[in-house]
C-alpha cells in the first residue's frame, strides 16, 4: 500500500503511477448479485452452462461491475492518512477492452493524471486506472475517475 500523510503531497507527482491495487478474484456470486442489483440478467452474465457454449467460453462479469471495483482498488493500494473523507465525482472515460470471465483475477494500476485545489482544503483528484486481468496483456477496463478527498 502507498501511504501519503496530506493531500500536498500529491501534485507534485502528477503523470506518475501511483499505486497497484491487490489482486480480486470475480466470482459468479458476485455476478448474480449485480444482476439483481441492476437487472441486467443478460444470459452471459448470469446463465453458466448457456456461457459455456458462448462467444467468450464462460460467463463474463458486466462490465459496469468491473467498474464498480475501482473503490475497492484504491482502498487496497493508496492511503492519504489526513483526510477525514473521499467522494466518487464521476468518470470523464471508460472503455470495456476485454471480457472478464468468471474465476479471473483482476488488479487496477493508478495513475495520478491531474491535482487541482477544491472548496474546504480539499483536492480534486483525476485518475487513470488500468484493470488488468491475471495472465494476459489486454486491459478489460480502462477509465479516467474523479475523486474529491477533504482535510
Amino acid at each position: 500500500m502507498k501511504t501519503f500523510q496530506t493531500l500536498a503531497e500529491l501534485p507534485p507527482l502528477v503523470g506518475q503511477e501511483l499505486a497497484v491495487s491487490d489482486w480480486i478474484t470475480i466470482t459468479q456470486e458476485q455476478v448474480n448479485l449485480f444482476a439483481q442489483a441492476t437487472g441486467d440478467h443478460q444470459w452471459i452474465h448470469v446463465d453458466v452452462e448457456k456461457a459455456k457454449a458462448g462467444p467468450f467460453g464462460a460467463p463474463i462479469a458486466h462490465g459496469f461491475l468491473t467498474l464498480s471495483l475501482i473503490p475497492k482498488f484504491f482502498e487496497s493500494s493508496l492511503e492519504i492518512v489526513q483526510t477525514r473523507m473521499g467522494v466518487n465525482y464521476g468518470l470523464n472515460k471508460v472503455r470495456f477492452t476485454s471480457p472478464v470471465p468468471v474465476g479471473s483475477r483482476l488488479r487496477a494500476r493508478m495513475k495520478l493524471l491531474a491535482c487541482d485545489p477544491i472548496d474546504n482544503g480539499g483536492m480534486q483528484m483525476t485518475w487513470g486506472v488500468t484493470i488488468e486481468r491475471e495472465g494476459v496483456d489486454k486491459p478489460v477496463c480502462i477509465a479516467e475517475s474523479l475523486s474529491r478527498r477533504y482535510p
